[in-house]
């Protein structure tokens, strides 16, 4: 499987500050990331998988949502996080 125990604790480590907070909202941005990366690549092999496709959808709802909560709460740590992963906003 692509996500196994050891991806999630070391996103967790790399991004949440420790492998074992898994709350933290950094932490959580980090591994919704990571999924819609994978979810991407198997929908440009199956394009019509629309269940993929909604989750896919799902998930970038709930990252969104926790970007705009972080950036309502801690500015610096809202543009750290999009700044290290790359995203577009």
């Amino acid at each position: 499987m692509y996500l196994n125990t050891e991806v999630k604790k070391e996103i967790f480590a790399k991004h949440g500050g420790a492998e074992t907070n898994t709350g933290s909202s950094e932490g959580q941005i980090a591994l919704f990331t990571f999924r819609i990366a994978h979810l991407t690549e198997h929908l440009k092999k199956n394009r019509k998988d629309y269940g993929t496709q909604r989750s896919l959808q799902l998930l970038v709802g709930k990252r969104r949502s926790l970007l705009d909560y972080l950036k309502k709460v801690d500015i610096e740590r809202y543009r750290a996080i999009v700044k290290e992963l790359g995203l577009r906003r």
